[in-house]
């Protein structure tokens, strides 16, 4: 009997005897509601009108951002993969196994309790659509993680492939792409974003018809690149004198936009946002060559826009300074959390499982596993007390077969309410939020604080990366299903439900 069949028959039990031990209770506000997450990909914070940028138009998440209570703090990871992790598990991306996005270590542990899983315990159902990104090999894929709804693309992005596991569907595009829908795949007509929120939008419209409460992930994989957008959406730009690239960047944001307003608009007309929570927020900061980080706004000598806006943080994708890990979070349901509020305080991605499983009434949270905290004090007093923690941010992403170990000092970061600690440089965040001025030698003790506190992280999450030593797999998932359904019967259209 191999060890790694062993291992895997010791994590399904651990998995299961984790999800026996949770338990519901009643709701934090009295009510359980339905919970539609969006996430948008490389997005970052700056790129929406509310938060100053000058060229984009986002009347929609203008729009949200003032019926919302806003965390303004929110810190995810540094890339994708990590944050949707932490997103599903409550904990810190490396203790689930994820420290890259491909090589096989973007795969979500199977040991990991996740969120669905923990709100089916409270009688919901759970659907994504877009994004998963935690895995391609089968036992990883949402509709065995606790989805009762999948569709979904493959690896990080519509059409990526990589010499291991993490692949999309062969030949896929931005438009038409064929997508995974529940275990097999289905041919699409039109452009991936449209796609997924209309898919989101179906599958909620059909739930609410058959009264159960339900959580909605819609994930896309836009603004990622490469950068394309409706046609309509991109000559906006290209109008205003912008490059392809950047043309697309902003055009894709515009399009989810224009998304986020029909999915409002379709909650009011289904009498839903009342009974609804509604959370926006990005994976992670935006994408450094769109931020172009030190130019100034304005007009360049050849007449041309400047690109660079990140509302005036340091860092972008993939970096351990604000910049890369501050997102958007704007939380809205009507009646219960107040509009237009701004909550200052930090929080987290490993928040958002504990806030919802306190606010659909979940009492015990899978044992041993969940790290962060639930936000529900501050939903319901933006100046609640609220005690201090640190916060760890890592880019890990080092190369396969390195010891990890040899890389725990490098692209790390550590935050709490007043400082963050990047490398061996410390910063004031409330007296100097753009991270400008270096204060270690000022504050020798704080930097021994953070670096203890950031060591003891390390030695309790090395044990938990489970992806670092496995091989790569020889075939990639989603090309072999692909080739046996074309094989077997053919990919069957798509089509579009009724909204």
């Amino acid at each position: 009997m191999s060890r790694n069949f062993i291992n895997s028959v010791f994590i399904a039990v651990a998995s299961t005897v984790a999800l026996n031990s949770i338990h519901a209770t009643e709701p934090a506000f009295g009510k359980q509601p339905n919970v539609i997450l969006v996430i948008t990909d490389d997005q970052g914070y700056g790129p929406v009108g509310k938060h100053g940028h000058p060229w984009i138009k986002t009347p929609s998440l203008d729009a949200l951002h003032g019926q919302s209570t806003r965390f303004d703090r929110f810190l995810v990871s540094p890339t994708c993969s990590p944050t949707r992790a932490a997103l599903m598990s409550g904990r810190h991306p490396m203790k689930n196994g994820i420290t890259h996005t491909i090589l096989e270590r973007e795969r979500m542990a199977l040991s990991t309790v996740t969120l669905p899983q923990v709100l089916s315990k409270a009688g919901y159902v759970s659907g994504i659509f877009g994004k998963w990104h935690l895995g391609d090999e089968e036992p990883y894929q949402p509709h065995k993680r606790g989805f009762d709804e999948a569709f979904i693309h493959g690896a990080g992005g519509i059409g990526q492939a990589y010499k291991c596991s993490c692949a999309d569907a062969p030949g896929n595009k931005y438009f038409n792409p064929t997508i995974r829908h529940n275990g097999s795949f289905v041919k699409t007509e039109g452009y991936c974003t449209d796609l997924f929120f209309t898919a989101g939008m179906g599958w909620i419209k059909k739930v609410k018809d058959e009264g159960k409460p339900f959580f909605a992930y819609i994930t896309t994989n836009a603004p990622h690149g490469p950068f394309i957008a409706p046609p309509k959406n991109t000559k906006r730009f290209t109008d205003l004198g912008f490059e392809g690239k950047t043309a697309g960047f902003y055009g894709m944001i515009e399009n989810i936009d224009e998304n986020m307003g029909r999915l409002m608009s379709k909650l009011d007309e289904w009498d839903l946002s009342k009974d609804t929570i509604l959370i926006f927020m990005s994976d992670n900061g935006s994408v450094g060559s769109m931020v172009r980080e030190g130019t100034k706004l304005g007009t360049s000598e050849n007449g041309k826009p400047m690109e660079g806006f990140n509302a005036g943080m340091r860092g972008s994708k993939g970096s351990p300074y604000e910049g890369g890990v501050r997102v958007p979070f704007f939380v809205r349901w009507p009646g219960k959390f107040p509009s237009g509020k701004a909550v200052q305080r930090i929080s987290a991605h490993i928040d958002l499982l504990p806030t919802l499983a306190d606010i659909a009434g979940i009492e015990q949270l899978p044992k041993g596993q969940v790290e962060g905290r639930s936000l529900v004090p501050l939903l319901k007093n933006s100046k609640a007390k609220w005690k201090d923690r640190h916060l760890f941010t890592q880019v890990a992403r080092w190369r396969t077969g390195s010891e990890p170990t040899d890389h725990m000092w490098k692209g790390f970061a550590v935050r709490n309410a007043r400082y963050r600690l990047v490398g061996n440089s410390l910063y004031d965040m409330k007296k100097d939020p753009n991270q400008t001025t270096d204060i270690a030698e000022k504050h020798p003790e704080v930097v021994k604080s953070m670096r203890a506190a950031y060591e003891k992280f390390w030695q309790e999450t090395r044990p938990l990366m489970v992806n670092e030593d496995v091989p790569m797999s020889p075939t990639r998932p989603y090309h072999v299903l692909h080739a046996k359904q074309l094989e077997e019967g053919g990919i069957p259209d798509w089509h579009p439900p009724k909204l």
